[in-house]
This record gives C-alpha cells, structure tokens and sequence, in this order.
C-alpha cells in the first residue's frame, strides 16, 4: 500500500512507491532511471522499460574530478529520450545512494520532475515484480540545459573551512568506525586515497542508515527524522548544513531527506567529502 502521503514530509511528491511505478511503466511522460553503485546489475535485470544512467561515465567528467558539463548533460538527457516535462523516477542498489546522487546531479543543472522509488530496486525484487534484460530504445529528444549551478546545493573544501571557523553545522553520515577514525574506508570496500582518518571539526555523525527501515529500504516517516535531526542533533530548517561521507553518495541521501522529506532550508553536499578532506595538508582533523 502506498502510505508515502501520511508519513508527514514536507513535500511527499518527491517520493513514489513501487506501486505507483507499475502502474506508470507505459507513461510517456515518465522516465524510469537506474542508477546503481555496481554498474553491472541494470544489465542482469532492470525495470522494464527503464534506462542506465552510469555514475562513473555519464555524470562523471572523465579528466578532471568534477561533474559533466552542461554540453555532456545536454547529450546525456537526449540520448535517454528527456525533455524538461519528463518526470525522471530514480531507483537503485544500496537503499537507494545512487539513485539520490543522481537526483541530486540532475538537480545541479536544474532538472525541476523529478521522484525516486522508495525502496529502490531491493524492494522491487522482494515485491517479486517483473525485471527484463532488454533495454529500452527512445527516440533521441531535443534537451537544453542551464548552465550547472553548484552554489544553492554543493560545497567546496573552501565552504567546508569558512564552516568550520564559523562553528555552523556538519553532518558526517559515515560510520562511526569511519567518524572516529578508527577506518578510512566504509567496512568491506577499497581505501580511496585518504591519508588520514577522523572527522571534520565540529561534525555530529549521523549515519545515513539512520533515515531509512532495514527491512525494505524505504525512508522512516517524518517524526522518526525529526527526532534523528532535529531532537536529538538540534539541526533547525532554517540552519546552514553541510553533508558529507567518503565521495559524497551516501551523504546525497542524507540530502535529500533533509532537503526533501523534512524540508529543510539550506542543505549542500560536500562530494569532495573525506577522500579529499583527509588527504589535505594543513587542515583540522577531530578522531
């Protein structure tokens, strides 16, 4: 049953269930997206009629660590059939980090329809509904971007240093092994070139696994968020929050529960995030 409206967010329309998403697999209007962190699983199955949208190839500039410019987005949105009045629906792995990565890229150059599928693709796959290996074909569209805009929703290391010296909040959504310094890496993957373990200065951790129901993936309802945030951390609507983890995926959901479901004001995500803070010289660490 899709309870999405009664959970008490701020704007429940960002969110759509797997329910809803059946029932639109035939809408022209809509754009089923996957995204997932193991690039190899849209190809094993997918949603029918969804595309890929690969975030180390097509929202990755190939040369220099930053997102595609507007001309690459421009190519992307076309290729994948998109107009500005498609509705893109995100889903993916990993209780959905990718597919808010993506939204969250999609919402750099001004992309206004957009939802993820709560529970992303764990939840459709437990729900036993139809998955295919074909991938679809739309006809290639006519997409005109706005120049990327990274001021309203991203943080650079020079924001995250005016941040720290101004005492404003930090949400560090790694573990606590990650936070505290006792790992450099989240347990089970690869270290990604940080030199140094710890947190940036002042960070409460707030693990983005907090916000979502371990049993299917789906986001907690607004109270239960309010009382991580809010109660608990004392972040307000209206403060100035940065979000960061170890490359920014994970904190791109904490984002957009803070963004989204709780409507908060003024959130950015620091995608430098640890891989480069614990790799620079002469900055403050806390352990």
């Amino acid at each position: 049953m899709n309870n999405i409206d009664k959970r008490g967010y701020v704007h429940p329309e960002v969110l759509v269930s797997t329910d809803w998403v059946e029932e639109n697999l035939k809408n022209p209007g809509i754009r089923i997206i996957e995204s997932n962190e193991d690039t190899l699983l849209y190809t094993a199955g997918h949603i029918p009629g969804a595309v890929h949208v690969d975030w180390t190839t097509d929202l990755n500039d190939q040369i220099r660590r930053d997102y595609i410019h507007r001309g690459a987005f421009e190519e992307l949105m076309s290729r994948i059939g998109m107009t500005k009045d498609t509705t893109a629906v995100f889903y993916g792995d990993k209780n959905n980090w990718w597919a808010c990565y993506a939204f969250w890229v999609f919402s750099l150059f001004g992309h206004k329809r957009m939802k993820i599928m709560d529970g992303g693709r764990v939840k459709w796959e437990k729900e036993h509904r139809v998955m295919t290996r074909e991938a679809p074909k739309y006809p290639v569209s006519k997409y005109a971007a706005k120049e990327r805009t990274d001021r309203d929703i991203r943080a650079f290391r020079q924001d995250v240093l005016k941040h720290v010296e101004k005492k404003l909040p930090l949400v560090d959504v790694r573990s606590p092994e990650e936070y505290s310094g006792e790992r450099l890496h989240m347990e089970g993957y690869p270290n990604e070139g940080a030199l140094r373990g710890g947190h940036i200065p002042g960070a409460a951790n707030v693990p983005w696994s907090m916000a979502v129901n371990t049993d299917n993936g789906t986001f907690k309802d607004a109270q239960e968020l309010k009382e991580i945030y809010l109660r608990k951390q004392g972040l307000k609507p209206d403060n100035d929050i940065i979000t960061y983890c170890r490359i920014g995926e994970r904190s791109s959901l904490s984002w957009f529960v803070l963004t989204y479901l709780l409507g908060y004001n003024h959130v950015r995500n620091y995608d430098g995030s640890w891989t480069e803070y614990g790799n620079l010289v002469n900055v403050p660490i806390e352990k």
